[in-house]
């Protein structure tokens, strides 16, 4: 099997991409880090050698500047995906369906030997949301176009810089409740980042085992949106009330706070939590790449703990927010 020495990442400055980087790095792979800003990865160039990570300026709309970025790459990675849409460009359309299927087409005319895509679970032409449909769509295009590329479904992503633990976290520190959407009983299935990275690092490899298949990335425990804050209030120390808002209610919410800056919530996010969000059983999955998941326990502590009054070891009665 040839070695792999380059490899492009489309979306690497990114929660994944920057710990995917640093295991790719100290394999001594050459790591191209396509972005529309090159500054913005400056920060990565000190996970290898000097040139070992370099950026390289690439409009992911524009298919000469995807080519220059892909020309020569062993394996090409994608890691972009977006929550909110934010313009005609910038949205689910583009971004999750249009630019996988461009991808693919063009790393197939340019030789690229595998891709590596990171969709998302759930993704699903049937989705109630614009997000799940298009993750889906965006995988049959690159299929078509790209047949032995390998698809990784994550669920929701758990890290240091988590958009999902920390935001609540913080949302705790500010408001007088913590909000449960449907009354918190969407399952969720948290993957460990790290675990994430493994994932495709085993991907990469364009064997068997992983050509043309999609896997399921769920971790080790299966538990509602509740628990999920419950935990996170256990480890935080701050203890605020659970109010239930209903799906109609969350659903008004969302179409107005979706048109105010930062978008907190919107319709379709909203819609996303009327499904459960775990591995379905009929693909397979972590296991099926000879890894075990982190349970979540080893790993929220670590970075929970920032929010905690007094710091992780404070105790209950150096604690002021009552936990």
């Amino acid at each position: 099997m040839a070695q792999i020495r380059t490899v492009t990442i489309f979306g690497g400055t990114g929660f994944i991409g920057r710990y995917l980087i640093d295991r790719l790095a100290d394999q001594g792979i050459v790591i191209r880090v396509a972005t529309r800003r090159p500054s913005s990865m400056y920060f990565l160039r000190t996970a290898g050698m000097v040139g070992q990570v370099v950026a390289v300026q690439c409009n992911i709309h524009n298919d000469a500047s995807v080519v220059s970025a892909i020309s020569g790459s062993d394996v090409v990675i994608n890691l972009i995906g977006v929550l909110n849409e934010k313009d005609k460009t910038n949205n689910f359309s583009q971004i999750h369906s249009a630019f996988p299927t461009r991808l693919a087409r063009l790393a197939t005319q340019y030789n690229v030997k595998h891709i590596v895509h990171v969709s998302a679970l759930g993704a699903s032409e049937n989705a109630p949301s614009d997000y799940g449909q298009s993750k889906a769509l965006g995988e049959r295009g690159l299929h078509a176009e790209f047949p032995t590329a390998t698809i990784l479904r994550p669920s929701i992503i758990f890290g240091p810089e988590d958009g999902f633990f920390n935001l609540f976290a913080k949302m705790s520190t500010l408001s007088p409740f913590l909000p449960l959407i449907g009354g918190g009983k969407t399952l969720f299935q948290p993957i460990y980042v790290g675990d994430v990275v493994k994932a495709i690092q085993i991907a990469m490899i364009p064997t068997a085992q992983v050509q043309g298949k999609i896997f399921e990335l769920g971790g080790a425990e299966k538990i509602s949106f509740k628990e999920c804050l419950i935990k996170m209030m256990s480890y935080t120390g701050i203890k605020k009330p659970l109010i239930t808002i209903p799906f109609w209610l969350a659903k008004i919410q969302g179409t107005v706070l979706q048109r105010l800056p930062g978008k907190l919530l919107t319709l379709d996010q909203v819609k996303s939590l009327t499904v459960d969000n775990c591995v379905s059983g009929n693909l397979p999955t972590l296991e099926d790449l000879n890894s075990v998941p982190t349970p979540m326990d080893i790993i929220l502590p670590t970075y929970l703990s920032r929010y905690r009054v007094g710091g992780r070891f404070a105790t209950r009665h150096q604690n002021k927010a009552g936990l």
